[in-house]
């Protein structure tokens, strides 16, 4: 009966895929143009590595557009990393080359020059977008091509004093001639979902772009002759000069003249694939080094938590087992090592609200953190939909409070046998972490309102992310809690003495070996963190979601080894307070994630300028480690949880 059920099913589901048409999951709706269509290339906010400072596109003297400046929709994760998005007067006709007046400035004000300057000598960048496409500009680099999205303001020759305005544009527009090939399109872009099937062929049948590349150049023009023009008129094409007096100078009373030039190439990329060349992975063997690392990391850990199960904690349970109730009664008095803090271990830890608080907020990051880079993986958040990924994490955050109020008021529970103050525990869970940042986003908010930058969060803003706060994460929270206070409660499996057991002295503070057991967790991740630093500070796409995926699974089993086997050596040495130890075990390696930073900003930011990047720099930073802290913190405090009340639940010793 069973095998024609199987086989009828595997016919349908063949049936079924012959029937669908293929689809490209992420990124934004496909546009096509047909010949002498108007696009129009929209700015985004002005960037550099050197301050991390972004400022408006029209901060600066450019020419604006003829019906004024208007802005684009911009999503919860856009306005969070300071994304401005603005139309342009940049104009392109579809399959039209043409070299194209713009404007002419007015004489350059002493304000205007030194902004001018000081943008260029800062290395800031114009982040043009066409379709949905940064633009990207190659350069030689010691021999070596290299590629930049956007391209400079100005810049500075070497042992001079003036800077140069870039104010020529060579634009080439790649183009693919689509002919609706009945391929199905879904996409979560700026424009919305969309779909182009085989129904569409007629009307999405035109060119699609698929590159988008700039030339920026400098070159002084007669301001008398150039006034003459109106905007888009057709002009002679203009060869980039080498002569540094053939190029457009930044001084008071300039006036500067902006032109551009267009050409379209026609290129065999698909649109599916036109993201391809900014999310080129190099460095892959890196990336694999990095897993092979922390596997080996693994197995070592692996090898002794297999030790202490096998040889240490089974052989004495099995000889204790297999003695009788005299002997067994006489092997108590001559316990050692774990076994003589039975009446001790499940004692309740210094500031239990703070550890069942600490733990709720882990829970809720590490949820996060699994879902998000799960999602991302898969491709379902893609580069094109700008700001997707910050906006996908905070709603995931706070849609988990309900995971972070039952972890919490559950381990509140445990300890304490009651449910009583679960609100209490509730509310800190849904404050705790999120009010930290708020303290660190409100102090480095008015470093960047006080330096005018489009980074600082408008007080709408505030309001929007303190109303989702109060609206969605205290609710969730609260029910997680409720549901905490119904859940069977843990039983533990021996009971507590009255009196405390004295801990024997040591030598060297318990604090040395929790510090130094932060180390292998760090071992796994300082190699990906680099890279994720570097797309954060650098400007440089992070797209390998697939080997952070491998790593952050890696991360977990390290945290929870290095938890249960520094535990383990605790209550051997007759240590019973392993609660924040188990926590701070592999939780320490926020600490190294942190140093880490700061040696990065030494050593690989040197171009950083100035103590307010600075600043903005260690204070995201210290939100990263301080989430870090909290997650792999919760992961090793559960594991060595379930590992105490394995191992004294396997014997009872009155």
């Amino acid at each position: 009966m069973r095998t024609p059920m199987i086989c009828w099913a595997f016919l349908l589901l063949v049936l079924f895929g012959k029937a669908c048409n293929g689809f490209y999951l992420p990124g934004s709706y496909m546009h096509t143009y047909s010949t002498g269509d108007e696009i129009f290339a929209k700015v985004n906010s002005l960037t550099s590595i050197e301050t991390e400072l972004p400022f408006s596109y029209y901060s600066l003297p450019y020419c604006q557009p003829h019906d004024g400046i208007k802005k684009s929709a911009e999503n919860l994760g856009e306005l969070l990393m300071g994304d401005q998005i603005d139309n342009s007067p940049y104009r392109f006709r579809m399959n039209v080359n043409e070299s194209v007046y713009l404007c002419t400035t007015k004489p350059l004000s002493e304000h205007e020059v030194k902004l001018l300057k000081q943008r260029t000598r800062d290395l800031y960048q114009v982040n043009m977008i066409l379709d949905n496409l940064p633009v990207m500009r190659y350069a030689k680099q010691n021999g070596i091509d290299i590629q930049w999205t956007g391209f400079p303001v100005g810049y500075t020759p070497q042992n001079s004093n003036d800077d140069y305005i870039i104010n020529h544009l060579k634009f080439t527009v790649l183009v693919h001639e689509y002919e609706g090939s009945g391929v199905e399109v879904i996409g979560t872009g700026e424009e919305g979902m969309g779909m182009i099937s085989e129904s569409d062929k007629k009307k999405a049948s035109g060119f699609e772009i698929v590159g988008f590349v700039v030339v920026p150049c400098s070159v002084k023009y007669n301001p008398e002759v150039m006034t003459k023009h109106h905007i888009y008129d057709n002009i002679s094409l203009v060869d980039c000069p080498s002569d540094l007096d053939k190029s457009q100078i930044i001084r008071e009373q300039e006036r500067i003249s902006f032109t551009y030039v267009v050409e379209f190439v026609k290129s065999d990329i698909r649109w599916p694939s036109r993201w391809d060349a900014y999310l080129k992975m190099e460095g892959a063997r890196v990336h694999w080094f990095s897993i092979l690392n922390s596997l080996m990391v693994i197995f070592f850990l692996a090898g002794i938590v297999f030790v202490i199960f096998l040889r240490t904690v089974r052989r004495d349970l099995t000889r204790y087992e297999e003695l009788d109730k005299e002997a067994q009664a006489q092997m108590n008095e001559e316990l050692s090592g774990w076994k003589l803090v039975v009446g001790d271990v499940f004692r309740e830890p210094g500031c239990p609200k703070l550890l069942c608080v600490m733990v709720g907020d882990g829970v809720q990051i590490t949820g996060m953190a699994v879902v998000t880079i799960v999602f991302a993986a898969f491709g379902f958040m893609s580069p094109a939909s700008r700001g997707m990924l910050l906006t996908g994490m905070i709603l995931l955050y706070l849609f988990l409070g309900i995971a972070a109020g039952y972890a919490a008021v559950r381990m509140w529970r445990t300890i304490k046998g009651t449910s009583e103050g679960w609100r209490s525990i509730s509310w800190s869970v849904a404050s705790f972490f999120p009010g930290i940042v708020f303290v660190i986003l409100t102090i480095l908010n008015f470093i960047l309102w006080g330096s005018d930058s489009t980074g600082a969060i408008p007080i709408s803003l505030y309001f929007v992310l303190l109303s989702l706060w109060f609206c969605i994460s205290v609710p969730l929270t609260l029910l997680g809690g409720f549901m905490g206070t119904r859940a069977e409660a843990i039983q533990y499996p021996v009971r507590t003495n009255q009196i405390p057991r004295e801990i024997p002295a040591r030598k060297l503070p318990s604090w040395v070996l929790v510090l130094g057991a932060g180390t292998l967790p760090f071992g796994t991740l300082f190699i990906e963190l680099f890279f994720i630093l570097s797309s954060i500070w650098l400007g440089r796409f992070y797209y390998v979601f697939g080997f952070l995926l491998i790593v952050l699974l890696l991360l977990v089993i390290v945290c929870a080894e290095v938890s249960v086997v520094l535990t383990y050596m605790h209550l051997c040495v007759e240590d019973w307070r392993w609660w924040w130890k188990a926590f701070f075990a592999s939780g320490s390696v926020s600490i190294f994630v942190f140093l880490y930073s700061i040696n990065y900003l030494v050593f690989d930011l040197q171009s950083l300028s100035g103590p307010v990047s600075a600043i903005l720099y260690l204070g995201y930073s210290l939100i990263m480690a301080i989430a870090i802290m909290l997650s792999t913190g919760t992961i090793g405090l559960l594991t060595s949880f379930y590992f105490v009340h394995y191992l004294f639940s396997s014997v009872k010793i009155d």
